[in-house]
């Protein structure tokens, strides 16, 4: 079997034209991917640097491999099964800033640079007060970024036409305003003057955005089958799913330069991203919150099967088009009922087995956030409760409580005195649930 790289396969040269900060798993199979598809469809013409965040990192990999690897996308498309692969050749080189500081701080002298991506974990964009201008490099991912830009304006002496399009794809809400604000405060920490806050302003965007894409990773089970159908020694197999979104929150202008739409991607610019985040967080989130306890209660331990459960399937269906989808009032009906349909074609995925289990830790601060607040508009507009949301509720505690003697539901006050009629209707939930078993009182609701 051979190696992969670019000897024994095909490697085209791009432009470097975006720096990325993180070589894992996701942005490979998406941001990457993403380009890789650009350059191919719409001709793009741009590869990536990838610049390892932390100190201990994989990039080592990565370059033994000339950058090289295979993204293998699984699931449904308009109810077809989608099981492809695509080499993805759009990483020209992958350098560690800690070994490499030089070759790092130079990226910014490249005039054709345009774009940041970065993925550094939720804990990635921070504010760590002890980084120094000087130190070699920053240790936050914001200190090393404020390096690099500052360079960039020294270098081209404020040159406005030289600022860099930043888009983070971190897991946090409004990414894009957090890391701005971090810059700034780097700014203001090392004294960079005023000149180059307002470049930093007037010709550099950092915009939020909302990344969605399951990435399980590397294929540990299958990869000798998929080595050999390959014909590539590839140790650098990504498994992602179909599905993807992007949504930025950047003018037209930026998806003029970063043309993806175009490319038949679905990555979307638009004015505000939190309408995006909260149909994300109440339809994807906030049913995954509710459908698993009430799945596992049953004896159903995938989200697959529960959603082709005979009777667990219509109450999935009755909270998400009947329930869930009645609280959002940002998008036409039928743009949120296209999405709902989506969400359940993940969750119907046939080669991924997600166990309900895994959905089930912290379960009540998700509630919290994911499905209280659908609960409090449902009332507000309909004058009654929802019965598949407070049902999701009330299967919370009894799973948290199944070992104990009683279903009382003490741990869960704060919510369920939030509004009228609540605290009954799931203390009569837990006590049907005790008597007859979820399945029955899942019948009883749909």
């Amino acid at each position: 079997m051979k190696e992969l790289n670019k000897d024994t396969a095909q490697k085209t040269i791009y432009p470097e034209r975006i720096i990325q900060f993180g070589e894992g798993n996701f942005l490979r199979a998406f941001a990457d991917w993403m380009i890789q598809i650009m350059n191919e469809r719409i001709h793009f013409n741009s590869s990536v640097v990838v610049v390892q965040p932390i100190e201990n990192g994989t990039i080592d990999r990565l370059n033994k491999q000339d950058c090289l690897y295979h993204v293998n996308l699984q699931g449904l498309e308009k109810g077809e099964k989608v099981n492809s692969f695509t080499k993805v050749e759009a990483i020209s080189r992958a350098l560690n800033p800690y070994t490499q500081f030089r070759e790092y701080i130079r990226l910014a002298e490249q005039p054709e640079m345009r774009f940041v991506i970065s993925n550094t974990t939720e804990a990635g964009i921070v504010f760590d007060p002890s980084c120094k201008q000087s130190d070699q490099p920053a240790s936050s991912y914001p200190g090393k970024l404020t390096q690099l830009l500052y360079h960039r304006f020294k270098t081209f002496k404020g040159d406005r036409s030289k600022g860099l399009i930043i888009f983070p794809c971190e897991l946090i809400f409004l990414n894009g305003h957090k890391l701005k604000e971090t810059i700034r405060q780097y700014i203001e920490l090392w004294e960079l003057g005023d000149e180059f806050n307002a470049w930093f302003t007037e010709a550099c965007g950092v915009y939020a955005t909302l990344v969605d894409r399951i990435v399980s990773g590397f294929p540990h089970k299958e990869i000798d089958v998929i080595k050999e159908k390959l014909g590539y020694d590839d140790n650098l197999v990504v498994r992602a799913e179909q599905f993807h979104l992007w949504v930025i929150e950047a003018p037209q202008s930026v998806a003029e330069e970063f043309p993806a739409d175009k490319a038949g991607l679905n990555v979307l610019f638009v004015p505000n991203e939190e309408p995006y985040h909260r149909r994300k967080v109440t339809l994807l989130n906030g049913l995954h919150t509710v459908l698993a306890p009430v799945a596992y209660l049953s004896g159903v331990n995938f989200v697959r099967d529960a959603c082709q459960h005979k009777v667990l399937g219509k109450y999935i269906h009755k909270v998400m088009f009947d329930e869930l989808v009645e609280t959002l009032e940002d998008f036409p009906k039928e743009e949120l009922v296209q999405y709902a349909n989506e969400v359940l074609e993940r969750f119907n995925n046939p080669f991924v087995d997600h166990s309900v289990v895994s959905i089930m830790l912290n379960s009540f601060s998700k509630f919290e956030t994911r499905d209280l607040p659908s609960l409090k508009i449902y009332f507000k507009h309909k004058g009654e409760l929802s019965q598949g949301i407070v049902l999701g509720l009330a299967a919370i505690i009894a799973y948290y409580k199944s070992d104990g003697p009683t279903y009382e539901p003490n741990d869960a006050t704060e919510i369920l005195n939030q509004l009228p009629g609540l605290t009954d209707r799931v203390t009569h939930y837990l006590h049907t649930i005790r008597e007859k078993g979820m399945l029955n009182v899942v019948k009883e609701i749909i």
